[in-house]
């Protein structure tokens, strides 16, 4: 493991493709149809990052992310807005300024509950480090309940 970290701090040095500074206008946007659900994802993906990656997300008035799970570990920073979020049987309140953390498989819901106002995060996540090591692994269950996410993937433990 150490031979493993030691060759991460100079397998992505800082340069003209992976700067040290993304301005907001140079976020890259992915494609609605890899997202799964009706929020906007904008990766920082040019920074030099080896073990993490850092999103902007945006989700519209009224809506919610999709339920769903993930092998890494997940910090949203809320940068505006409120709402509510289902991490397995507990449901959370947040607004501007507060951090929620998503363990690792377990599912999970994000909810804007204003009707008129977008909600912003700032989306810190170790799946590059996941990725390294083969561990990546991800499922979404759509727009339901947990519950229901349960009862979809029940034949799938692992």
């Amino acid at each position: 493991m150490t031979d493993f970290l030691g060759a991460i701090s100079s397998s992505v040095p800082p340069g003209e493709a992976r700067p040290i500074v993304v301005h907001a206008a140079e976020l890259e946007r992915l494609p609605p149809g890899q997202v799964h659900n009706p929020t906007e994802l904008s990766i920082a993906g040019r920074l030099p990052t080896a073990t993490f990656e850092i999103f902007r997300q945006t989700i519209a008035p009224g809506l919610s992310s999709d339920m769903q799970r993930h092998h890494h570990e997940t910090v949203h920073f809320v940068i505006a807005g409120e709402g509510h979020s289902e991490v397995e049987d507990d449901t959370c309140t947040w607004s501007a300024g507060d951090f929620i953390y998503t363990p690792p498989w377990t599912w999970h819901r994000h909810y804007n509950d204003s009707a008129e106002h977008p909600v912003e995060f700032l989306t810190i996540e170790n799946s590059r480090l996941l990725g390294m090591l083969g561990l990546v692994r991800r499922q979404s269950a759509g727009l339901v309940t947990v519950a229901e996410a349960r009862a979809r993937f029940k034949e799938d433990t692992a």
